[in-house]
């Protein structure tokens, strides 16, 4: 390792470079474009995904959500085009006949005008079931969601957007245990949620109020809007909404093969798409990043080529002076690792920078286009590290280029 601290070896590396400015950093730039890209493109591919998680997080990502529609077959005596209504009888029949269930949740939606004093608003008003918190987790602020107790004494409660709350409230007003009225029915504020990017029942804002409540206040008896489904990970949600959609027609009466009686939206396989697409672009992220960087490091080889065969007549008089072998190869081998450890290091720095760029710019706001787009230090220097390998490997062949010239040849040639 002594000859890593040995001033005449850089020297001879420096007066190298610096004879071959122009070509060194062309070299260098090559490198150095490899890795940046690299790191720049699995930065985007991580916020891509961050992104997405940021959007989908709050979300079971194995659901189904299913409603009733209208037929388009006529069957058993009902003609085309018969209105159906989903039962909460429905899902017993459900629970105990399908497998593969981790959650099921029955759900109602309608609009109302809320009001507080002299502000008001009209927004989504949504009948729900404690479980909604487990399939469509709330990130809540203060207070706390519906619970079992409020369903069973069908309480005029309910959890409210923060939205809303900026809406409805003065700045630093504490809304927990203060009362709204919605469609002139007071109710109590109980919970206070941050709103999620993804509003799966719409734009408007939502207040949540127990099931059972609505049931009452919108005298809606056994019916229910619509359900969302959640499987266990084992179990293919495709799968589990294809055997649900045969078990609401048989209950319904509805011909096997009609496809637009009851619709639904499978959150899972949409996910798998995003899931697939991220992975993609991860993998591809990987090979043109890799294939950039090999392609600079052969140019290194190139170039240290080049170089051998200028310094032929150098060479030749170094070994008739007694220079060993394997004090030749040492020094070219050490000129491939320094040249493409200084571009490894110029193309993560210049890739960290510009993803900080990319964070201050296009990844703040309401609506990132890309989230915290960064890459792990594991993957850092497991990139610098197969770098200083490839470096010595291409280094390598310049090497025992420059030892297989016998001196006299050498010298001859001089």
């Amino acid at each position: 390792m002594k000859f890593l601290f040995d001033k005449d070896t850089w020297q001879e590396i420096y007066g190298s470079i610096r004879k071959n400015k122009l070509r060194t950093a062309i070299t260098i730039i090559g490198v150095m474009w490899g890795i940046f890209l690299l790191v720049v493109l699995l930065g985007a591919a991580r916020g891509m995904e961050n992104n997405f998680n940021k959007l989908f997080g709050n979300f079971a990502t194995n659901s189904v959500f299913i409603w009733a529609q209208s037929t388009s077959k006529p069957f058993k005596g009902f003609q085309e085009g018969k209105r159906l209504t989903l039962k909460t009888s429905d899902l017993d029949k459900i629970k105990s006949e399908i497998d593969g269930l981790e959650f099921v949740v029955p759900r109602h939606q309608t609009q109302g005008l809320a009001t507080n004093n002299f502000k008001s608003g009209t927004f989504g008003i949504y009948g729900d079931y404690p479980e909604l918190d487990k399939v469509e987790k709330k990130d809540l602020v203060y207070g706390r969601f519906i619970n079992n107790n409020d369903i069973k004494e069908k309480k005029k409660v309910c959890v409210i957007e923060n939205e809303i709350y900026k809406q409805l409230f003065d700045k630093d007003e504490h809304p927990i245990g203060q009362y709204i009225k919605i469609n002139d029915i007071n109710y109590k504020v109980i919970g206070l949620y941050k709103e999620g990017q993804v509003r799966m029942g719409g734009p408007q804002g939502a207040i949540h109020i127990p099931f059972t409540t609505y049931q009452q206040v919108y005298n809606t008896g056994d019916t229910m809007g619509w359900m969302m489904i959640t499987g266990q990970p084992e179990f293919d949600i495709s799968q589990i909404e294809a055997d649900v959609k045969l078990l609401l027609k048989n209950v319904h009466k509805v011909h096997p093969k009609d496809n637009r009686a009851f619709g639904s939206f499978n959150l899972g396989k949409e996910i798998d798409k995003v899931t697939g697409f991220l992975k993609g672009m991860q993998f591809l992220t990987w090979f043109v990043g890799i294939a950039t960087l090999i392609a600079g490091v052969f140019a290194i080889g190139n170039i240290l080529l080049i170089t051998v065969k200028e310094r032929t007549g150098e060479i030749g008089i170094r070994r008739a002076l007694g220079a060993k072998p394997w004090e030749i190869k040492r020094q070219i081998i050490l000129e491939s690792v320094f040249l493409t450890s200084i571009a490894g290091a110029l193309g993560i720095i210049s890739g960290g920078i510009v993803l900080m760029i990319i964070d201050a710019t296009i990844g703040q706001g309401d609506e990132p286009v890309l989230t915290n787009p960064t890459v792990d230090i594991p993957v850092i220097i497991i990139a610098a590290v197969t770098l200083v390998v490839l470096g010595t490997l291409i280094g390598l062949i310049p090497a025992q280029t420059a030892v297989s010239i016998k001196p006299i040849d050498a010298l001859r040639d001089e």
